[in-house]
């Protein structure tokens, strides 16, 4: 993210503009500053409901704490209990609130109030790969679609900029449109 002649001391769209300022030089200078490390820990609570604990995240070697439950279950349709969104809602949110940061920060770096930011992103799924029952069939999606509805002091080109700056960095983006390697342990008790 780079910026252009916004006043660093500023508050816009919610940002610190003096504080992204700061992450960028830091990372900037030191490689190791903008090392980041997640971890989310998920236990079964029956049926097809968990819980997702957050307990903290590492940035540049330094263990912040952040406390944070996600209660997950599936709709009445898929045998859940239809009590929270289910793990392919948390995907779309996790995927549509990664890009909201970076059109909300990005905009604020080019000095551009944002008045309205919605993103809806819709995909289907076939439940015959899910269920196993047609193992050609993905048991994931083959595609999403996303649309931005963005409303701001900005041009068009300011805004069609930052759209392509947000595709290009934002790390969700990444991880939905790039293979990501998984790699697994199974310990048995």
């Amino acid at each position: 993210m780079r910026t252009s002649s916004v006043e660093t001391d500023r508050m816009l769209n919610g940002i610190n503009v003096g504080d992204v300022l700061g992450l960028i030089g830091a990372v900037q200078n030191d490689a190791e500053a903008g090392e980041t490390r997640w971890s989310v820990s998920s236990a079964w609570l029956g049926g097809t409901r968990n819980r997702a604990t957050v307990r903290s995240f590492h940035i540049g070697g330094e263990e912040i704490m952040r406390p944070f439950t996600m209660d997950v279950d599936e709709p009445l349709q898929l045998g859940g209990t239809n009590t929270q969104p289910n793990p392919q809602e948390y995907l779309l949110a996790a995927l549509n609130a990664c890009m909201i940061v970076g059109y909300a920060a990005l905009c604020a770096l080019e000095g551009i109030n944002l008045d309205k930011l919605e993103i809806v992103t819709t995909g289907n799924i076939d439940l015959r790969g899910f269920l196993g029952i047609d193992p050609a069939v993905n048991p994931g999606y083959n595609s999403l679609s996303y649309t931005v509805k963005i409303k701001g002091d900005g041009t068009r080109e300011q805004f069609e900029k930052i759209h392509r700056m947000v595709q290009a960095t934002s790390p969700n983006f990444a991880n939905i449109s790039r293979a990501v390697a998984l790699n697994s342990a199974l310990v048995v008790e």
